[in-house]
């Protein structure tokens, strides 16, 4: 398993999960990892480094694209092009410079909360408007309302913004589940952006499935954004990818300016490129540790805090807390860091069925997890 940073080490990060919260706070909001980079990407880095290429990108060295498309065939069995991608600088742009190009001023775009909170600034970042269609929640299980998708599509609704595996739940949509929404976006025309940023998160036992490989239907009518940023822990290097399939997404990637290809970091290419290619089992390491880390959180809450309830996800690293029995209001993150100083994302940030509910970080050191419920702990009593 890959082991995390000491935290007096961790404590000298300079970005945003180290200098949100004072020395007495345990950072468990932002999507950072506190695991070392994989040893091949910080080669790659202190090889750029040391020669002094720290320029701008070449809009035609295909080498990180041609990274992701060996890893997905590979880890996927999905084998997209190379030249039908394109770089930029991370996964939002991806998401708002594709519909910016697929919809129209105004238009819906459908989002299923609880749901990253970014979407509901991109959407209208992207002139769209939000169209909420939460997630079904049977108590035990999440999953898309298809049929709340349709009805949304029918009433005027042009696009949907698929969040695919679904952060924070950390859903994996079922390809059957996929395969359907591609046919009811079909039938109303619609498009889809797929953000599967997460995707290479997925957990041992749980099987991924790019929505670009579902259906011809989707092929033509989705775009997808994918990244290393999360699984590699690169979002301060700044680099994404668009993914076409069809000869119509394509077209849009090739239309867009050349500023959106410039704008992306020729390091995180480098390390996304080195991170696809040859830090594999670094990464296969990482999610070991972090699926250790959920069995411990489970085993910590119910020895110490029985009334919080974690659904084990099937990807990522993050932890979707129900805190509703604490009695700690809408936000109970907002109570965690004043009363137990334990920093973690508010529920209700993601949308109005994140009330009660909190987010965890788990990409951290086991000691981290038993000292954050001891902490969450005596601030119930």
């Amino acid at each position: 398993m890959t082991a995390a940073d000491p935290m007096w080490t961790l404590r000298r990060r300079t970005s945003e999960k180290w200098r949100t919260h004072g020395p007495d706070v345990l950072p468990m909001f932002v999507a950072e990892m506190d695991f070392p980079l994989a040893p091949a990407i910080k080669s790659a880095l202190l090889a750029a480094v040391e020669a002094g290429d720290t320029g701008y990108v070449d809009p035609h060295d295909t080498r990180a694209a041609e990274a992701f498309a060996s890893y997905a065939a590979d880890t996927w069995g999905w084998e997209p092009a190379p030249e039908r991608m394109s770089c930029t600088t991370d996964v939002s742009v991806v998401i708002v410079e594709s519909l910016r190009r697929l919809i129209s001023p105004g238009d819906g775009v459908i989002v299923n909360p609880p749901i990253y909170p970014p979407f509901f600034d991109l959407v209208p970042e992207a002139g769209g408007s939000v169209v909420e269609v939460p997630l079904r929640d049977d108590g035990e299980h999440h999953e898309l309302d298809l049929a709340g998708i349709d009805r949304a599509l029918a009433a005027g609704a042009r696009a949907v913004l698929l969040c695919n595996p679904h952060n924070p739940v950390g859903l994996v949509h079922p390809r059957e589940v996929l395969a359907e929404l591609s046919r009811i976006v079909a039938r109303h025309d619609a498009v889809v952006v797929s953000d599967e940023i997460h995707a290479p998160l997925t957990h041992h036992g749980h099987e991924f499935t790019p929505y670009l490989t579902v259906s011809d239907e989707a092929r033509e009518h989705g775009i997808a954004a994918e990244s290393g940023s999360k699984a590699f822990n690169l979002a301060g290097l700044k680099a994404a990818l668009f993914v076409a399939e069809s000869e119509r997404m394509t077209g849009l990637v090739r239309s867009l300016p050349a500023e959106v290809t410039f704008r992306a970091g020729l390091l995180g290419l480098m390390a996304t490129r080195e991170g696809f290619r040859r830090g594999r089992d670094w990464l296969d390491a990482t999610i070991t540790a972090v699926e250790h880390n959920f069995a411990l959180l489970q085993e910590q809450l119910a020895a110490k805090l029985p009334g919080v309830r974690l659904r084990r996800p099937a990807a990522s690293y993050l932890a979707w807390l129900d805190m509703r029995a604490l009695g700690w209001g809408d936000d109970p993150a907002a109570h965690a860091l004043e009363h137990a100083g334990v920093a973690l994302s508010s529920g209700p940030a993601f949308g109005s069925p994140g009330a009660g509910f909190a987010r965890m970080n788990l990409a951290c050191s086991p000691d981290t997890v038993i000292e954050a419920v001891d902490r969450l702990a005596r601030a119930n009593r």
